[in-house]
């Protein structure tokens, strides 16, 4: 069973899926192909992707453009992050819009960010670990970024974006109105 609820952007849903517990431990199914069909999420991923990072680290904002655009289904093993999704559908009435979710071990939540939404975090936590599927494998030619600070977008960060820790492709990357994004 899980808890699917909408977040401000059409197509990016916040989940929970359930944890059976004892004085064992606990038990969760976080992914079920037939069960998020039930939900309404038909994806199928390709990709498993796992990442750590120190408090303070802000990846982001990345997304692939079709043919390989991908989906996501993004949780939190350990620590917490501030999950943001940022619709870059020209076409959208919601383009450049966005939408945050803090995903953390405790809360046991995922964020679902469909193809065509820039995705990103900042770590909250010291040693962040961030688990993600994928709906296409990963190519170098379709890898895109947008600048997490662009005011235009106007991302509401737990912490100032000149704060963060971001990779020097991640700084260097263009606003969105420079960006190579989705019709």
């Amino acid at each position: 069973m899980l808890e699917v609820a909408p977040t401000g952007l059409a197509g990016v849903l916040e989940i929970r899926p359930r944890r059976i517990g004892d004085d064992r431990g606990f038990f969760s199914e976080v992914w079920n192909a037939a069960t998020f069909a039930e939900a309404g999420i038909e994806t199928g991923f390709v990709q498993d992707n796992h990442s750590r990072s120190a408090k303070g680290v802000l990846r982001g904002l990345h997304y692939q453009l079709p043919p390989f655009a991908q989906a996501k289904l993004v949780r939190v093993s350990r620590g917490a992050v501030f999950d943001v999704a940022v619709d870059i559908r020209r076409s959208s009435p919601t383009f450049g819009q966005w939408t945050g979710v803090e995903l953390s071990a405790d809360r046991w939540n995922q964020l679902f960010v469909p193809a065509g939404f820039a995705h990103g975090f900042l770590s909250l936590e010291e040693g962040s670990e961030v688990q993600y599927k994928v709906s296409e494998r990963y190519s170098p030619e379709h890898d895109r970024g947008i600048r997490p600070d662009d005011p235009a977008i106007g991302i509401d960060w737990p912490m100032a974006a000149t704060d963060c820790l971001l990779s020097a492709k991640d700084r260097s990357a263009p606003l969105l109105a420079d960006a190579e994004v989705f019709a």
